[in-house]
């Protein structure tokens, strides 16, 4: 039998922070999701000014993310190298670059997504927020 490691409401909140804060200080207007290693939503902010479109995009990317134990920022490099088939994967709608895995031991905890701004400052926002809990 394995242990398996779940993201708690302290690392929610811890994450969550340290995206915003990444955001803030860089004047970026965006929505921030959280999801467990299924893809469900654990925590949602969307910031003042983030477009409206953001509330969607954000935990498409999340779940994504943690759906396939990768960036999504793969997804959408396989699709743009070419594979235009990857559109018809089932259940994978936020293949732009923004959701990030947190992963620990190899196993995926969870994902961030952020939408709001340009796709690398996206994964920025997310990368900041995982940091917060050491990983």
């Amino acid at each position: 039998m394995k242990t398996k490691h779940t993201l708690e409401s302290s690392d929610l909140k811890l994450i969550a922070a340290a995206a915003e804060a990444e955001a803030l200080k860089n004047n970026w207007a965006v929505s921030i999701a959280i999801v467990d290693d299924g893809g469900h939503l654990l925590h949602f902010n969307r910031l003042d000014g983030a477009p409206a479109i953001s509330s969607h995009i954000a935990p498409a990317k999340a779940n994504t993310a943690a759906l396939g134990r990768r960036e999504s920022k793969v997804y959408e490099d396989t699709i743009n190298g070419g594979r235009m088939s990857f559109l018809s994967a089932p259940n994978i709608k936020g293949m732009l670059e923004g959701g990030v895995p947190i992963m620990k031991d190899g196993q995926c905890l969870g994902a961030v997504g952020v939408s709001g701004v340009k796709s690398n400052e996206d994964a920025q926002i997310a990368k900041a927020g995982i940091a917060a809990i050491g990983l």
